[in-house]
């Protein structure tokens, strides 16, 4: 079953202003702040100040407001070329980055994919992930949600990515061209990610 988490057509209610305001008060009371300049600040800034910590809640909100989630059995047991077969899928790949996969842990996996609507390198990827409190899935997650859903990945195509023992970027999608689903799994040339693609994380 796929989950939609799609934004709330209601306004922010007053118990989640109060849990910021809860939040932002103890937060400031062990910040050790001086009190003198912090009343100056207050005093010049204190609108932006308010302006800034509004931006930086709705930046997280919106981060948020367009995950997928999908909870999938994890056959572990498989070799990650084996994974990759069960989907089904035609096969793109080098053997060599296949064999680099992370492996992951756990028989269950919640995956979430998001889409970021723009051009993007890995090193901004990491902080997309970062932002929305998640890691890059390892393939065998990805892949368990395309092998449960074939259909998934021709409204969404989606992929994950990791470094190898070199430190070199690696990744795999899955995808649909024309009457083709296919999976490609390569080591990056540093083009990045076009605007279509959603990203597969986990929880940290």
């Amino acid at each position: 079953m796929t989950k939609v988490v799609s934004p709330s057509a209601s306004s922010i209610t007053p118990g989640q202003v109060g849990k910021l305001q809860e939040l932002l008060g103890a937060a400031l009371r062990k910040s050790g702040l001086q009190s003198e300049p912090t009343q100056q600040v207050l005093e010049r800034d204190g609108g932006a100040l308010a302006d800034e910590f509004v931006a930086s809640v709705r930046k997280r909100v919106e981060a948020v407001s367009n995950l997928i989630t999908r909870r999938v059995k994890v056959d572990r047991t498989r070799t990650p070329q084996e994974a990759i077969v069960a989907t089904s899928r035609a096969q793109y790949l080098d053997k060599k980055v296949v064999a680099t996969m992370p492996r992951g842990e756990g028989s269950e996996a919640e995956v979430f994919f998001f889409n970021l609507g723009r051009y993007v390198s890995d090193d901004d990827l990491e902080k997309g992930y970062e932002l929305r409190g998640l890691k890059p899935a390892d393939l065998y997650s990805v892949a368990a949600v395309n092998e449960v859903d074939p259909t998934f990945a021709d409204e969404y195509p989606n992929g994950t990515h990791w470094k190898d023992d070199k430190g070199k970027w690696c990744f795999a999608t899955f995808d649909r061209w024309r009457d083709e689903r296919y999976v490609d799994v390569y080591r990056f040339d540093g083009r990045g990610w076009s605007v279509y693609w959603w990203f597969a994380g986990l929880r940290k």
